[in-house]
C-alpha cells in the first residue's frame, strides 16, 4: 500500500506541474501549494480564465528527461485544474508495475484543483467517483493574500510553434524571502499569454509548453467536486476507502 501512496503522490504531483506541493515543488519555485499557484497564475499576466493544452517535461541536472506527458489546464479567476492521464506520463523514476497498479484501481485519471478562493486543494478522481478535500494549511492561506511581486526582462523576440513570442526573464521573491527566475515565452498575439514556462532550481527544469489555447472562460463546475463524489480527507484514507472496496467486490 505504502509504495501505491507513493507512486500516486508523484504521478499527482507530475500531473500539477508541482502545484500540489511536495518534492515536485523541486521543479516550481513558491514553496507552499498557495505560494506556487499564487506565482503561477501571475506568470499568466491578465489572462486568469482559460483552458489549454499542455505539454510537460521535466529535466535533470544532466539534461536528462525525467518525466514528461500531456496535461489539461484550465484556469477561472485564479482557481486552478490540472488534468492527467497516467497512462500517457513517461517517466523511469516510476516503477511500470505501481502505474499498472493504479489503472488496476482506477485511478488513472486524475484532476487536481487548486482553489484559491475556498483555500482548499481537491483530488478528483472521475473513474471512481471519489475525491480528496483538504484545506489549506493556516500558513498557506495567508500567503494568497501576498502574492510575490514579479519583475518582468524582455530578453528578445523569437518564434514558437511558428507563433512570434517575446522571451522574458520573470524574477520575484516568495514569501519566505528566497528568490526566484523564471523565463516565459509569451504571445503578442494572444494578450501577453506564455506559451511556454520554464523555472529550474536545484539544476533541475520544469517545462510546460502551452497549445490549443482558448482566452474564454471554462465552465465553473470544472472546479468543483461532482455532485454525488465520496469525499475524503486525505489520500491515506482515499487509497484505503478504494482497497476496501474492491476486496468487497472481489477485486472486479
Amino acid at each position: 500500500m505504502k509504495t501505491i501512496q507513493i507512486t500516486l503522490r508523484l504521478f499527482v504531483l507530475a500531473a500539477a506541474g508541482g502545484l500540489v506541493g511536495g518534492s515536485a515543488q523541486a521543479q516550481m519555485p513558491g514553496g507552499s501549494p498557495a505560494g506556487i499557484n499564487a506565482a503561477l497564475a501571475q506568470l499568466f499576466g491578465k489572462n486568469n480564465s482559460f483552458t489549454a493544452q499542455a505539454a510537460m517535461r521535466v529535466l535533470g541536472p544532466d539534461q536528462k528527461e525525467l518525466a514528461s506527458g500531456p496535461l489539461e489546464f484550465a484556469m477561472l479567476n485564479g482557481n486552478v485544474r490540472v488534468d492527467v492521464d497516467i497512462a500517457k506520463l513517461k517517466s523511469d523514476q516510476i516503477p511500470a508495475a505501481a502505474a499498472a497498479s493504479l489503472k488496476q484501481m482506477g485511478m488513472e485519471r486524475i484532476a487536481s484543483v487548486f482553489r484559491a478562493d475556498k483555500k482548499a486543494m481537491y483530488l478528483i478522481y472521475p473513474s471512481l467517483e471519489v475525491s480528496v478535500d483538504s484545506p489549506l494549511s493556516k500558513e498557506d492561506a495567508e500567503s494568497l493574500a501576498k502574492p510575490p511581486k514579479f519583475t518582468t526582462t524582455a530578453l528578445g523576440k523569437e518564434v514558437l510553434d511558428g507563433v512570434a513570442v517575446v522571451k522574458n526573464k520573470v524574477s520575484f521573491t516568495d514569501a519566505k524571502g528566497a528568490n526566484h527566475d523564471a523565463f516565459t515565452w509569451t504571445a503578442p498575439s494572444l494578450k501577453g499569454f506564455p506559451l511556454q514556462v520554464q523555472t529550474e532550481e536545484k539544476g533541475n527544469v520544469l517545462i510546460l509548453r502551452f497549445s490549443d489555447v482558448k482566452l474564454t472562460k471554462p465552465e465553473a463546475k470544472l472546479f468543483d467536486i461532482p455532485a454525488g463524489y465520496t469525499k475524503y480527507a486525505d489520500m491515506q484514507a482515499m487509497t484505503m476507502g478504494v482497497m476496501k472496496k474492491m476486496m468487497d467486490s472481489g477485486g472486479k
